[in-house]
């Protein structure tokens, strides 16, 4: 299933510019996936001035990307929740960047153009309708409305299932269950062929821990999906609209 996004609107004579804000990895084929995707998003865009910056590990940093910026930005997050870098790290950044009018897209997840491209990698990775149950492996927070996000992305996961499986939400780390866990559980009630799907934006260290964790088959982490590049332009032009959820600063006045 394809899931369809409105058009931009190409006629509008001034767009601001678009920044990008991943959270950053010490894995130089995470970093490259992040730079492809961005790249992604241009090539959907054309004319429109995208950027991207890294929350850590990565130059430039959020600060530093700010600090070069004049005039009207939307920062979107490359985050699959609304965490703690979206609800308090992101809104601190801006606080220190007063000569700048900006506003904050929602996170990426959940949304079905994230069922599509996890659909389309696990069957990538060998997994047909029908093989059986998935263990969806979020990177897992200590914040919970992030883990409740990956538990509703799980959700929209199964609407691409057959109703006899089951997706069942793990968490890497600082919540339960591991993607382990779930696949023995899964195991016990006598499952035997389990897909692992790192609910995750590129490669890197959760990404190799997940493919530990035990399933008969581990699909590829979103990476560079197109369906990935569509919704960040869609949250971006979502966050422009004048009944967009995601508030302007208290210094944004477009």
């Amino acid at each position: 299933m394809t899931t369809t996004v409105p058009s931009p609107d190409l006629g509008r004579p001034f767009r601001p510019t678009l920044l990008a804000v991943a959270h950053g990895t010490r894995d130089a084929a995470g970093v490259a996936v992040t730079e492809a995707l961005v790249d992604r998003v241009r090539a959907l865009r054309p004319g429109l001035r995208v950027e991207r910056c890294f929350l850590d590990l990565v130059t430039p940093s959020l600060p530093e990307a700010l600090a070069r910026l004049q005039g009207d930005v939307v920062l979107v997050p490359l985050l699959l929740g609304a965490g703690y870098h979206v609800r308090v790290d992101i809104p601190e950044a801006l606080a220190s960047a007063p000569h700048l009018r900006a506003r904050v897209a929602a996170a990426l997840g959940p949304h079905p153009l994230l069922a599509d491209a996890l659909t389309d990698r696990l069957a990538d990775a060998g997994w047909r309708a029908g093989d059986g149950p998935v263990v969806l492996a979020a990177a897992g927070s200590t914040d919970p409305d992030a883990n409740a996000d990956a538990a509703a992305m799980a959700a929209l996961l199964r609407l691409r299932h057959p109703p006899l499986h089951d997706v069942v939400p793990a968490y890497l780390c600082a919540a339960g269950p591991t993607p382990a866990e779930a696949v023995a559980a899964l195991r016990s009630e006598g499952h035997t062929r389990i897909a692992v799907a790192p609910y995750l934006m590129s490669p890197g260290f959760f990404a190799r821990r997940a493919a530990h964790a035990g399933g008969n088959l581990t699909s590829a982490p979103l990476g560079t999906h197109t369906s990935l590049a569509r919704l960040v332009a869609l949250r971006y032009d979502e966050a422009l609209e004048p009944t967009s959820s995601a508030p302007p600063t208290s210094r944004s006045h477009w």
